[in-house]
């Protein structure tokens, strides 16, 4: 099963095999995707047969959800248009300003000091083509599946580690290529999906589905770590621009977006305090969260990386008396943080494991005395090809 989607940490491509595994069984007809992200977890699902209701509150993620879940149209009503789009000359705008620069021998750092996340020929793309996006694009779902072209093109040539809070200091060598955009791998069918984009505790009682999907964006485990480290928000505010074309407000050596910012962006689950028990605060919004969902699955998706532990995840869901599944997978850790650590960007040290679990809860029906909660271990490279092993965002 292929998905799309862009550089991101946190990615679950690799898991999708196990999740839509652990789901088949239940016989469940709707699905939330409760933090969406890039949607591949939604585009599998789709997939699957399921009807999926994607929420995020990220721009960029509201936009791939409709190219992927509520576009009706085929990849050839969008060809010419993807044409039109590519061949256009290139002009010198706001993004080539502030975000393109000259090859300069191989160094991305420029006159001002500065490093770029992209080259100049492609920034000059980008400005010429998200001008006319808005003036060819008839209505808003046919606007998000050129915009979705148009940010994995542009994602493809950058040159960084696979952020946006900092760029590399010498070109990557996908930087030289020429961004071309592409119709997106659509996906067509005749089921009622939905997107949103709110604050999952003013959606989840509004919405009824037989299974809820959590993959919060917790923070990092790295006691050092600054909190502006692990801001989804911050990490992909060029793609926030892109989508609104609002030429905001940018701050910081890598012209972030004023509005990213920690106290106005960041989500309770990335949370990097502790209340007054000396439990971190995410571990509470976890347990409410789980608790107000009315689905009759909840399945929640956790990696060791997390601000929160395993073990006081496992604590809080003993507490619930619901029945409980948990699901560890152990492989590799991602190339986001093999290149981080050439880069003396802030990292976490878990010797180089990098374990995901999954958390299958059963909300219906309540028992007093719980059995001990068991570990299911997976291999996941005894579900997925050998060619596709190696982690892909």
């Amino acid at each position: 099963m292929e998905t799309q989607g862009i550089k991101y940490t946190g990615s679950k491509r690799e898991i999708l095999p196990v999740l839509l595994r652990l789901i088949k069984p239940l016989n469940v007809k709707t699905v939330l995707d409760g933090f969406s992200g890039t949607t591949r977890v939604s585009q599998a699902l789709k997939q699957a047969g399921y009807t999926v209701y994607a929420n995020d509150i990220a721009d960029w993620s509201k936009v791939f959800g409709e190219c992927y879940l509520l576009n009706r149209k085929p990849a050839s009503y969008y060809l010419p248009l993807i044409d039109r789009l590519n061949n256009l000359p290139g002009k010198y705008g706001w993004f080539s300003e502030n975000y393109g620069g000259e090859p300069n021998g191989g160094s991305a750092t420029q006159k001002d000091g500065r490093k770029r996340i992209w080259q100049l020929h492609n920034t000059k793309k980008l400005d010429a083509i998200r001008e006319e996006i808005d003036k060819i694009a008839k209505d808003e779902i046919e606007k998000s599946v050129l915009l979705t072209s148009l940010i994995i093109a542009m994602d493809k040539v950058d040159s960084s580690v696979g952020h946006q809070v900092s760029y590399l200091k010498k070109w990557a060598p996908r930087a030289y290529k020429i961004m071309k955009m592409e119709v997106p791998r659509l996906i067509i069918d005749d089921r009622q999906h939905q997107v949103y984009q709110k604050d999952i505790f003013d959606l989840v009682n509004d919405v009824k589905v037989d299974l809820a999907y959590y993959d919060p964006p917790y923070g990092s485990s790295n006691e050092l770590m600054p909190p502006s480290r692990v801001r989804y928000a911050s990490y992909y505010h060029i793609w926030k621009t892109i989508c609104l074309n609002d030429k905001p407000k940018l701050v910081g050596v890598a012209n972030r977006r004023e509005d990213v910012g920690d106290t106005i962006s960041g989500s309770i689950f990335e949370e990097f305090r502790k209340n007054n028990e000396g439990q971190y605060i995410v571990i509470e919004a976890i347990e409410k969260l789980i608790k107000d969902t009315p689905a009759k699955y909840v399945v929640l998706s956790y990696n060791n990386n997390g601000r929160a532990t395993f073990q006081a995840i496992k604590d809080i869901l003993e507490n619930l008396k619901k029945k409980i599944s948990i699901f560890e997978m152990d492989y590799k850790k991602n190339v986001m943080a093999t290149i981080t650590r050439t880069t003396n960007e802030w990292i976490n040290d878990t010797n180089g494991k990098n374990k995901e679990y999954l958390f299958l809860i059963h909300k219906n029906g309540k028992t007093e005395v719980m059995p001990e909660i068991k570990v299911e271990k997976i291999d996941i490279r005894n579900l997925i090809p050998a060619k596709q092993q190696r982690l892909v965002f």
